[in-house]
C-alpha cells in the first residue's frame, strides 16, 4: 500500500487502523464499512488507512477487498475537516463536506452505489421500509445505539480481555439474543401469517391424512417449525431479488381469511430487523463473526445460549453476495459447532435478564403526572430556587438584512413571511451575542445547523472566522452548501453526522432551537472544548427521554427535585403557545427558566460564567430563552486582549 498526502479530487473515504498488543488490526467499525464495500462493489470512494504512527498496511492486505483502491495516511495529515470528526468519514470532492459515524457512512455509500448503478435493487433494499434503516440517531434512538455503537464496543471489548467475560456474555449480545426471539412485525404481514397458517394446516393434513389422532407426536412439533421457518425465509429471500412476498396460491381459502387477525401465527425473525436483509444485518455480521470465532475457540458452550443469533448468522450466509463479499475480507463464514457435552448454567443468563429488565424499566418508565408544575415550583422557592433572567445587552440589535444577500435571508426559503420576520429576530439575537465573543481567527461551530440560517449569516458577518455546520440530515446540508455557493462564502465547512462523531477544536458553539437534549450535548461539547457558547433551547418535554444523560443536571437542584419532579418542570416548559392563556404562557416561561438555570448551574461547575436571557422581542418564539456562557479564565484573558483588539462586529 503507498502512502499519499490526500490530494486528490475524488471522493475519499478514512478509516482507521489500530493496534492490539503491537500488532495492526482493523476495528470492527472499519471492518463493517470494508464489508459493506466489498458487498456492494462500490468503487466511488479513495479508501485511506489512518495510522496514528509511522506503520505500513501490508500485514492488513489480506483483510482487504481487492477490487478497492487503498493508501495509507498519518494522522497528522488529514484534512482539516475529517481530523475534527471521529471516523469512519467521507470527505467530498469539494474537501467542504464531511460525513461521519458508521450509519452515517455507510448509508452514504449505499446512496452512491446506486447513484453509480441504478439497477442494485440489493443494495437498496438494504436501507429498508421508507429508507430509514439506522437513520435515527443513537442519541435518542436505543436500537440504533445498540447496533452502531454498543455491540461494536462490547464486541472489541471482548476481544481485548476474552478471558475475563467468557462467563457471562455482554448486556449488548444478549439484548440482540432477546430481539431475535421476539415476534416480528412488518409492513404488510397479514397477508404473510396468513399463508404461514395455511402452510401449517397444509403439512398436518400431510402429517395425518386420517386426522390428527394419527399424528406422530414426536415428529410434528419439529416438522411443523421447519415449515414455518421455510416460509418466512423464502420471504426474506425473494425482497432479494423480486422486492415482493412469495405467495402460495393466487388467494388464501375462505377459512383462512375469515381467521382473526389476533388468531394468526406470529412470524419470526429471519434478519435482525425482521423479515428482510437490511443494512443492520451488514453492521452485525462482522462483529458477531469475530465474536463467535472467539467463543468456538475458548468457550464453545457459551454458544448454547444464543440459539436464534446463531440462527440469525446461519441465515444471513444464505443472502447472495454475502459470502462473496466476507471472503474478500478475510472473513470464513461457517456456523459454529455447538458442543452437545454441556449445558448453560441459568444463573449467568437470569443474571442477564434481570440486568436488561431493569434499564429497560429505567429508560423507559413513564412516571404518572398528579397535578401540574406548582408544588415543584413552590418547593424550589422554598429552597431559594427562582428563574432568574440576565437583562439582554443589546435588545436593539438587528443585521441589515435589507442589505444582505437574499441567500442569506430566511425569505427566500419556503417559510411565510410572519416566520421569516421572526426568524430574522432570532437571528438578531444569536449573531448578536456571538459576535461579542468572537475575534479573528476563531472556530465557530453551528450545532443542529439545519439548512444554516445561523451558521452562513455568522459566515458573512464574520469573514475572518471560520464557520462550521453540524448537521445530521443530509437533505439539510444539501440547501446550505447550496446558499454557501451562491454567496462565495469560502470560509465554511460542512459535517454531516450525530454531536458525537465531532470531536475538533473550537472557539464558540452556537445552536438556535436545539431541540431536547441537543441543548445539553452542545454544552456538554462547549465544555470539553473549553468554548464559549451561545444556545437557544427547545423541545424541553422531549428531555426526560435522554439516554446519555441524568437530571436533573446541578448538584443543587439534585439535592431538590426527584427526577419526576424535573420531568414536570420540563412538560410543562413546553407550555408556552400563544394560543395559551396568559397564565398559563408564563407559567411555562417560569419552567423554562428554571430547566436553563439547573443546565447554567451544571457548566459553572466546569468554571463557566453563565446567562440566561430572554430573546428580544420576546414575541420572536415561544422557546425564546437563549444560554449564552463562557469560560472563566477565557474570560480574563480575552479581558486583557480587548485593550488592543476589538471584537468582531461588522
Amino acid at each position: 500500500m503507498k502512502h499519499t498526502d490526500v490530494q486528490q479530487q475524488q471522493a475519499s473515504l478514512f478509516l482507521e487502523v489500530c493496534s492490539l498488543n503491537e500488532e495492526l488490526r482493523l476495528p470492527l467499525h472499519t471492518s463493517i464499512v470494508l464489508f459493506l464495500l466489498s458487498y456492494s462493489e462500490c468503487k466511488s470512494f479513495k479508501v485511506f488507512l489512518v495510522f496514528t504512527k509511522p506503520a505500513s498496511s501490508q500485514s492488513l492486505k489480506s483483510l482487504l477487498p481487492e477490487s478497492l483502491d487503498v493508501c495509507d495516511v498519518q494522522l497528522e495529515d488529514l484534512p482539516h475537516l475529517v481530523r475534527g470528526c471521529r471516523l469512519p468519514a467521507v470527505l467530498d470532492e469539494t474537501r467542504r463536506l464531511c460525513r461521519a459515524g458508521l450509519a452515517v457512512v455507510l448509508r452514504h455509500i449505499i446512496n452512491k452505489t446506486i447513484e453509480a448503478d441504478p439497477s442494485r435493487q440489493d443494495v437498496l433494499a438494504l436501507l429498508g421500509f421508507k429508507k430509514t434503516c439506522l437513520k435515527a440517531c443513537a442519541e435518542v434512538s436505543k436500537w440504533t445505539r445498540l447496533c452502531e455503537i454498543g455491540i461494536p464496543s462490547a464486541v472489541e471489548e471482548h476481544l481485548q480481555n476474552p478471558t475475563n467475560q467468557y462467563q457471562q456474555l455482554p448486556l449488548s449480545i444478549f439484548t440482540l439474543e432477546q430481539r431475535l426471539a421476539e415476534p416480528v412485525k412488518v409492513h404488510n404481514d397479514d397477508k404473510i401469517r396468513r399463508q404461514k397458517l395455511q402452510e401449517q394446516r397444509q403439512n398436518e393434513q400431510k402429517e395425518s391424512p386420517e386426522g390428527p389422532g394419527n399424528a406422530d407426536s414426536d415428529t410434528q412439533p419439529g416438522q411443523s417449525a421447519q415449515v414455518c421457518d421455510g416460509l418466512e425465509l423464502r420471504a426474506a429471500l425473494a425482497k432479494l431479488s423480486v422486492d415482493s412476498v412469495p405467495t402460495l396460491t393466487t388467494r388464501e381459502n375462505s377459512e383462512i381469511r375469515k381467521v382473526k387477525t389476533t388468531d394468526l401465527p406470529p412470524l419470526e425473525h429471519v434478519f435482525a430487523e425482521g423479515l428482510y436483509f437490511t443494512l443492520t444485518d451488514v453492521v452485525l455480521l462482522p462483529c458477531i463473526y469475530q465474536y463467535l470465532c472467539s467463543l468456538q475457540a475458548h468457550a464453545a458452550s457459551t454458544l448454547h445460549q444464543l440459539p436464534h443469533l446463531l440462527r440469525w448468522y446461519s441465515r444471513v450466509q444464505e443472502v447472495p453476495g454475502v459470502l462473496r463479499a466476507a471472503k474478500a475480507c478475510g472473513m470464513t463464514l461457517c456456523t459454529p459447532e455447538v458442543p452437545l457435552s454441556s449445558l448453560p448454567g441459568p444463573s449467568s443468563e437470569n443474571n442477564l435478564t434481570s440486568q436488561l429488565e431493569q434499564e429497560q424499566q429505567e429508560m423507559t418508565t413513564q412516571l404518572p403526572f398528579v397535578g401540574g408544575p406548582r408544588p415543584t415550583m413552590t418547593k424550589l422557592k422554598e429552597n431559594a430556587i427562582e428563574a432568574v433572567f440576565a437583562p439582554h445587552p443589546c435588545p436593539d440589535w438587528t443585521l441589515p438584512w435589507d442589505d444582505l444577500p437574499e441567500a442569506i435571508n430566511p425569505t427566500e426559503g419556503k417559510m411565510s413571511n410572519i416566520r421569516a420576520v421572526r426568524k430574522r429576530q432570532q437571528l438578531n439575537n444569536l449573531v448578536a451575542m456571538v459576535t461579542e465573543l468572537a475575534r479573528p481567527g476563531y472556530t465557530i461551530v453551528d450545532f443542529c445547523s439545519g439548512t444554516g440560517h445561523v451558521g452562513i449569516v455568522l459566515a458573512h458577518t464574520l469573514p475572518d472566522c471560520k464557520v462550521i455546520l453540524i448537521e445530521n440530515k443530509e437533505e439539510s446540508l444539501v440547501r446550505a452548501q447550496t446558499r454557501r455557493a451562491e454567496l462565495g462564502l469560502e470560509n465554511v465547512g460542512f459535517i454531516q453526522a450525530n454531536l458525537d462523531y465531532f470531536t475538533g477544536p473550537f472557539h464558540i458553539g452556537v445552536a438556535l432551537h436545539a431541540c431536547g437534549i441537543a441543548t445539553d450535548m452542545v454544552m456538554e461539547h462547549c465544555i470539553q472544548a473549553a468554548a464559549s457558547f451561545v444556545i437557544s433551547p427547545c423541545c424541553y418535554g422531549f428531555v426526560p427521554n435522554a439516554i446519555k444523560f441524568s437530571f436533573p443536571r446541578s448538584k443543587r437542584f439534585q439535592e431538590t427535585l426527584t427526577y419526576k419532579e424535573h420531568m414536570i418542570l420540563c412538560r410543562f416548559a413546553d407550555q408556552t403557545a400563544v394560543q395559551l392563556p396568559p397564565e398559563r404562557r408564563l407559567i411555562g416561561k417560569q419552567c423554562m427558566g428554571l430547566v436553563d438555570l439547573d443546565r447554567s448551574w451544571a457548566a459553572e461547575t466546569h468554571g463557566y460564567s453563565v446567562r440566561v436571557m430572554t430573546m428580544e422581542p420576546e414575541s420572536c418564539s415561544p422557546k425564546n430563552n437563549m444560554l449564552v456562557g463562557r469560560l472563566l479564565q477565557r474570560c480574563g484573558l480575552e479581558d486583557c486582549a480587548n485593550q488592543v483588539e476589538a471584537p468582531v462586529h461588522n
